[in-house]
């Protein structure tokens, strides 16, 4: 190993961030990190493309853009066949039919696949928000939240679909949109096989058969999969704007299935008789029409449910619980949309 890649790989161990940002005083293990870093306070932009002009804050950036031009896809999964168009892409993909899960969060011991999902789970922890909108002045957890954010501003969605012609904000959200057309289930639950289009969605999938909800709201102590949009039921947040209507919503997932109401697109067609849907969990719902699937079982009294959502429901019947609490009176329910409903009719 050349020294200069020993002395970087040696921070692993120690845990030293020798280069300091000037501007917020947080701290990198390499140097490239730091100038990388203060693109969020510059604002720069030096690295564009000379197909469509887009510009971007780092090189590796506008090499991955320059993908969606060319098409290229020179990195192969070995296994599978599958290619993709960065290396990191296919290291991360390789983690499914490894099963391996590399970065371990010292906090609570909790393994991932991607370094990327493990600093945005550590901000469990530590509650930091670095990333903050030039614009608005509000904060996040992740980049890739505040380049999702930053739309809302500047309304640019450069990821075209060459199928449909629908447009992203993220490449991610491309990369997701293409499977409609593809068909690809790519991630497999090992406990049952069952495979799912996106990871995400595997891994709530999962949640069925491990039962865990690791991440504890500090408000009222419940533990949830989905932290994040748990917590809007106590900030009451609606970041996410609709440009048609001026409506807004607590997490993004609602605003994309809102938006069809505008647009009349139904993207999710069942395979089984052809009816197309504005939303995935529509057709999901629809589905077990033909498969008669319940997965959801209730384990105190066995009744089984199309969706976990109403498992979920269902549960509050033998609990008592009632998680859903208004903050104007003080009421609480079983389903936020009694909450919602409840809000509508009483307080506005």
């Amino acid at each position: 190993m050349p020294p200069e890649d020993l002395v970087k790989h040696r921070v692993i161990h120690t845990g030293e961030r020798p280069h300091k940002c000037l501007d917020c005083g947080k701290s990198f293990k390499q140097r490239s990190h730091v100038l990388r870093h203060q693109a969020i306070h510059t604002g720069e932009r030096p690295h564009k493309c000379l197909d469509c002009g887009t510009s971007f804050k780092q090189r590796s950036h506008l090499l991955r853009h320059q993908a969606i031009h060319t098409g290229e896809s020179p990195h192969k999964c070995l296994d599978c066949g599958k290619s993709f168009k960065r290396r990191s892409d296919l290291v991360n993909h390789q983690a499914i039919h490894t099963g391996e899960r590399p970065n371990k969060c010292l906090d609570c011991g909790k393994s991932f696949i991607k370094r990327s999902h493990l600093v945005q789970h550590q901000v469990i922890h530590t509650g930091e928000r670095p990333h903050k909108c030039l614009d608005c002045g509000k904060s996040f957890i992740g980049k890739s939240i505040l380049v999702k954010h930053q739309a809302i501003h500047t309304g640019e969605r450069p990821h075209n679909c060459f199928d449909c012609g629908k447009k992203f904000i993220t490449r991610s959200a491309l990369i997701k949109h293409l499977a409609i057309h593809t068909g690809q289930r790519p991630h497999k639950c090992l406990d049952c096989g069952k495979s799912f289009t996106w990871r995400s969605s595997l891994a709530t999938h999962q949640v069925m058969h491990t039962g865990e909800r690791p991440h504890k709201c500090l408000e009222c102590g419940e533990k949830r999969s989905n932290l994040v949009n748990h917590q809007a039921i106590h900030t009451q947040e609606r970041s996410h704007k609709c440009l048609h209507c001026g409506k807004t919503f607590t997490c993004r997932s609602a605003l994309v299935n809102h938006l069809p109401t505008h647009t009349g697109e139904r993207p999710h067609k069942c395979l089984d008789c052809g009816k197309s849907f504005m939303q995935k969990s529509h057709l999901v719902k629809h589905q077990a029409i033909h498969t008669g699937e319940r997965p959801h079982k209730c384990l105190d009294c066995g009744k089984s449910f199309i969706r976990r959502s109403n498992l979920v429901e269902h549960q509050a019947l033998h609990t008592g619980e009632r998680p859903h609490k208004c903050l104007d009176c003080g009421e609480s329910f079983i389903r936020r949309s009694d909450l919602v409903c409840h809000q509508s009719s009483r307080h506005q």
